[in-house]
């Protein structure tokens, strides 16, 4: 049986060049959220990493103590497609090679962007679909989309996203965004510890006004 004490935490993080001017709210929003999590019960491990048209891991696997401040450098352009990509499968990979003891009993796969598709060679919508709908299937995976200046609820089911795990947020409303992701996340990290089969909370209708309005 998986560890039910123990949430692994997988951001994958927009670092395009058009991130820059909410480069000070994301950093922030993103340090807040690390920090909320830090007053709930539970251990928790987080994996970072940021794409633009290249993919780089930041950290894995990094206990929530340890997890330093985020430094944003925004360049380059969009390959949601290609990280997505990536990162599911090397995170699957890793988790699947530990013994079932020490695989976390929650996997939360959060991604924010600010932009749509523009650069992905390898992957495509259909093939990522595919992928997440297996992970959040077979594995309960429950995986986020915040998206910024777009339908992210449209965009994020051409993903595999659930509509009600998915958000849109105004560029100015970052913080807000990673606010109400903080709160669900830290609920959802409460009930599983109490009822293994306790599912994500959606955004709520007033989540979504504070993350556009």
């Amino acid at each position: 049986m998986t560890d039910q004490n123990l949430t692994r935490i997988v951001f994958l993080l927009d670092r395009s060049g058009s991130m820059q001017s909410i480069k000070t709210d994301i950093e922030g929003g993103f340090d807040a959220f690390i920090a909320e999590q830090r007053k709930n019960a539970g251990e928790c491990t987080v994996t970072l990493a940021q794409f633009d048209n290249e993919y780089e891991v930041v950290y894995a696997n990094k206990p929530l103590a340890q997890v330093p401040s985020l430094d944003l450098q925004p360049r380059g352009m969009t390959a949601l497609l290609d990280a997505m990509g990536k990162l599911i499968t090397d995170t699957g990979a890793e988790l699947a090679a530990l013994p079932e003891d020490r695989r976390p009993g929650t996997v939360i796969f959060a991604i924010m962007t600010d932009g749509l598709e523009n650069s992905s060679k390898e992957w495509t919508h259909a093939a990522i679909k595919s992928l997440v709908e297996q992970q959040t299937k077979q594995y309960a995976w429950e995986f986020l989309y915040m998206g910024a200046d777009q339908d992210a609820v449209e965009v994020g089911v051409s993903l595999g996203v659930q509509p009600d795990k998915a958000v849109t947020y105004s560029r100015g409303k970052s913080r807000d965004v990673w606010a109400a992701t903080a709160a669900n996340v830290s609920s959802y990290r409460s009930a599983k510890m109490a009822d293994p089969a306790a599912a994500m909370p959606a955004y709520s209708q007033a989540q979504r006004r504070a993350a556009r309005d």
